[in-house]
């Protein structure tokens, strides 16, 4: 069945801001208390998924919401430093252009999300999702879902987490990883989405293949 929605996330997929959490992460930790995250430890984690990464780097988990909220607001003062990765927009437009909708599911805060994607690539978008908890996008996906009026099985989840993938199939929906995030290739490999990304130009290609 072709794809009629397409679910993106941001930070790591859209947006390339995996330097910048790296450059603040550790005045995070240091506020918050849990363990600052060594040059030597990143690799590492970037293979973990969600829940070993939390529990390697001993953050609580009734402290999420707090250093969620932290970030959201230390991201709101950088935004203008964190580009989206080249070729999203000529992406988005060429999904929109071909028929597929775009939706928009993220942990930020909406308004940081349309700064990042720009006015010309937001209005490209017909529904955001924000202000997803950790764990929390499988319900995010399934209210975009409602509001669409879209069948589960029209719609793919777009991410560079494991965490994204888990998300989708909870929800029911096709997922797709793409490489050049937060998480590595073959932690993301290791959990067989539906379609690996390596290059951003093979979205459109693949996914407006589908609405032949």
């Amino acid at each position: 069945m072709p794809y009629k929605l397409a679910i993106f996330d941001l930070d790591g997929t859209l947006a390339d801001s995996f330097p910048w959490f790296l450059r603040h992460v550790n005045g995070v930790a240091d506020r918050f208390g849990f363990r600052r995250i060594a040059d030597g430890d990143v690799e590492p984690l970037r293979r973990a998924g969600s829940r070993e990464i939390l529990k390697r780097q001993d953050v609580p988990r009734w402290k999420l919401p707090m250093i969620a909220r932290h970030m959201r607001r230390l991201k709101a003062a950088h935004v203008g430093d964190i580009a989206l990765f080249p070729g999203a927009g000529t992406m988005l437009r060429a999904l929109a252009d071909g028929g597929v909708r775009l939706a928009l599911v993220s942990s930020d805060h909406e308004a940081n999300a349309r700064r990042q994607l720009g006015e010309a690539n937001t209005a490209l978008f017909s529904d955001f999702a924000c202000g997803a908890s950790i764990f929390g996008k499988a319900a995010k996906f399934r209210c975009v879902l409602r509001r669409a009026g879209v069948d589960a099985a029209q719609a793919i989840a777009i991410g560079d987490e494991v965490r994204d993938i888990e998300a989708a199939r909870a929800a029911g929906i096709a997922c797709a990883a793409v490489t050049w995030g937060y998480a590595a290739s073959e932690a993301l490999r290791a959990q067989q989405p539906d379609i690996v990304f390596d290059q951003m130009e093979q979205i459109a290609a693949a996914l407006i293949v589908k609405q032949a």
